[in-house]
């Protein structure tokens, strides 16, 4: 039987972090076993809001490219690739732009909601506005049925499925309309109590060397109200209890929320533990970077196997959306 396809993508802004890798490495991991899934590292998208200084896309992409591999993804059960590698994505993107309405672009709630976000930088771009329909171009053109995404992201997938139906409409019935393969995204918490982002610089990174990441978590703000080891607390107020909410067990959990309410563990003590389980996580993952870095060709040889695989299921879509517009 035929599996049903799945298409997701990491844009390459930065490094990934333990956010990426429980809010979606993990995911994609256990969707590769049952699902066609295509998994793809987004360099065009990067430009869309960093265009004035693009030198962080080489380095991020061959990062990103690492961390799939790293966390679990395996090319004999995936497809991995480059975004900028395949120019039918942007063959499609351009046709879609020739039927998408500009209200379409605009009403999209990210569009405003990035423009107050990243006040110091000019996006008032096409690049930015168009970036829904390139997204939806590297969508439709796997003509994948699913895409996994967390409930505050459905309607960003609506307009998608809205240029799906208007070609379809306008031409002939090519797209399957994607639909939200829903998913739990736990909020990560960085170092600093805000949600893990790069662009806060709170992250605890998949790059990171193990002295990095405990010194990271020995840093970590905790209940204010617990100024010495002798003060109870209230462990909802940490920051670092909500990581052991993710990354310890539940007996662990248990032992140091009731430590840190009667004052029978020191903050340091409840970091330990939380330390050790972030390590369980993270040492196979270092390992395979190793491996990896010591064995550049290994990724490359990835990348490009599945670079070829992508182009050759696009190209029987753009051979179909040609024909569909009268362009052969």
């Amino acid at each position: 039987m035929n599996k049903e396809r799945v298409l997701s993508g990491m844009q390459a802004s930065g490094k990934l972090h333990l956010g990426n890798l429980v809010g979606a490495l993990r995911n994609w991991v256990q969707l590769q076993d049952n699902y066609d899934c295509y998994y793809f590292v987004a360099d065009w998208h990067a430009l869309t809001t960093g265009y004035a200084d693009p030198s962080i896309i080489k380095e991020s992409t061959k990062d990103i490219l690492m961390n799939f591999i790293a966390a679990g993804l395996d090319p004999e059960k995936c497809t991995i690739f480059i975004q900028s590698r395949l120019l039918l994505h942007a063959e499609l993107h351009l046709l879609l732009s020739m039927i998408t309405p500009l209200s379409w672009l605009e009403r999209v709630p990210t569009y405003k909601e990035k423009q107050q976000e990243l006040k110091d930088r000019d996006l008032s771009t096409y690049g930015f506005l168009g970036y829904p329909l390139l997204q939806t171009a590297d969508i439709i053109i796997y003509r994948a049925k699913y895409v996994p995404v967390g409930i505050d992201q459905v309607p960003h997938l609506e307009i998608s499925r809205e240029i799906a139906r208007r070609f379809n409409y306008l031409y002939k019935e090519i797209f399957p309309e994607p639909e939200a393969l829903l998913t739990e995204f736990p909020k990560v918490v960085g170092v600093d109590g805000r949600k893990m982002s790069k662009s806060y610089e709170n992250a605890i990174y998949l790059s990171d060397s193990p002295k990095e990441v405990e010194q990271k978590i020995l840093t970590m703000v905790t209940d204010p109200a617990r100024i010495k080891k002798t003060d109870a607390g209230n462990p909802e107020l940490s920051p670092v209890f909500q990581l052991h909410k993710i990354f310890s067990s539940k007996e662990e959990q248990e032992e140091v929320a009731e430590g840190c309410k009667t004052a029978g563990i020191g903050c340091i003590d409840c970091k330990r533990v939380l330390i050790k389980n972030i390590f369980r996580v993270m040492e196979p993952i270092w390992e395979k970077r190793n491996e990896l870095l010591n064995n550049p060709d290994m990724l490359y040889d990835i990348a490009n196997k599945g670079t070829e695989k992508a182009n050759k299921t696009a190209e029987e879509t753009m051979k179909l959306v040609r024909e569909a517009m009268g362009l052969l």
